[in-house]
């Protein structure tokens, strides 16, 4: 038997790659991202693990592209997790820096979202996760723009999740803290080490997801043990 399907965006790296490996085992994964090459990557590493990978290059502030690309994917789960983070002071915040996080945070979890939910709905079971932050509810210095396509984030899957639960829908968000990934102009290293590694979010979506039916998980917030550095 074919294995049920779980969409990824953000897949061909960070959080999103993490993610997709750990799924693989259980689902067939179809990897959204716009890097072809690191998409083929992922799907020869799934491959090697036995598991299947279908690789889809999208800009997913393409609404038409999203569109066609999701056209007819019939998905037990959709990990929404393509996201930027631009932080500096607002009055140095362009209008286009802001409209590239409202667009891939925000509209692009419209458009993904609405291709694949109504299936689910027809067939009475799926699972919407969307990857949040803790910068939902926790503000910081430059924080502006970041953090209020974050904070709608919360109010969109709890909404959601209200909305589609009685059809058997389940709808998480998993807010991570800080991730020793490239997001947001700092590379990931040594000096991060401190942070949560990728695999970490990636087991927490994964415990979401393995659940049995009547039970939903609707929040997480994932940190690590350990306190930032102070700086000297």
């Amino acid at each position: 038997m074919s294995k049920p399907i779980a969409v990824v965006t953000g897949a061909s790296k960070g959080i999103g790659r993490a993610i997709a490996l750990r799924l693989a085992e259980r689902y067939e994964i179809a990897a959204i991202a716009r890097s072809a090459t690191e998409l083929e990557s992922l799907a020869a590493e799934i491959g090697r693990q036995g598991g299947v990978c279908r690789p889809l290059v999208v800009d997913l502030t393409e609404p038409d592209a999203v569109a066609a690309a999701l056209d007819g994917v019939d998905a037990e789960v959709l990990v929404n997790n393509a996201g930027i983070g631009i932080t500096k002071p607002f009055v140095e915040l362009t209008r286009d820096e802001w409209r590239a996080m409202v667009d891939l945070n925000l509209n692009a979890l419209y458009d993904v979202t609405r291709a694949l939910l109504p299936a689910m709905i027809r067939r009475g079971s799926g699972h919407v996760i969307v990857i949040g932050s803790i910068a939902g509810r926790s503000a910081f210095v430059g924080g502006t723009g970041y953090i209020a396509t974050k904070a709608a984030v919360q109010g969109f899957t709890e909404s959601l999740m209200l909305e589609v639960r009685d059809h058997g829908v389940k709808v998480s968000v998993v807010n991570p803290g800080g991730v020793n990934t490239d997001f947001s102009g700092h590379p990931a290293g040594p000096e991060g080490g401190w942070k949560l590694a990728p695999e970490d979010v990636a087991e927490a979506v994964w415990k979401v997801v393995d659940t049995p039916p009547s039970v939903l998980i609707h929040r997480v917030e994932v940190r690590t043990l350990r306190s930032p550095p102070r700086k000297r």
